[in-house]
């Protein structure tokens, strides 16, 4: 990832829902990254922790794209009980 320009844009974000009362322990990790050729990805990989879970890679035109994607989603976990790491 290029972090030269110090982009205000948050590039990598993991928030976990642990309740051990119900036996939930997981994680919600999302990553802004850009590939070889330039492309600008937003990563998302969720699952119980302690496992590799699943992925899911979204194209975006822009980092600012990707950048109000990766909070928009990070808003709707926090609402369903994620906290930030």
């Amino acid at each position: 990832m290029h972090d030269d320009l110090r982009s205000p844009i948050k590039h990598h974000l993991v928030l976990h829902r642990i309740d051990p009362e119900q036996g939930i322990r997981r994680f919600y990790s999302l990553m802004i990254e850009r590939d070889l050729f330039g492309t600008i990805r937003l990563v998302r990989n969720w699952g119980r922790i302690g496992t590799n879970g699943q992925e899911l890679v979204e194209v975006f035109a822009s980092e600012i794209e990707a950048g109000l994607a990766l909070e928009a989603i990070a808003q709707a976990k926090r609402r369903r009980g994620y906290q930030d790491v």
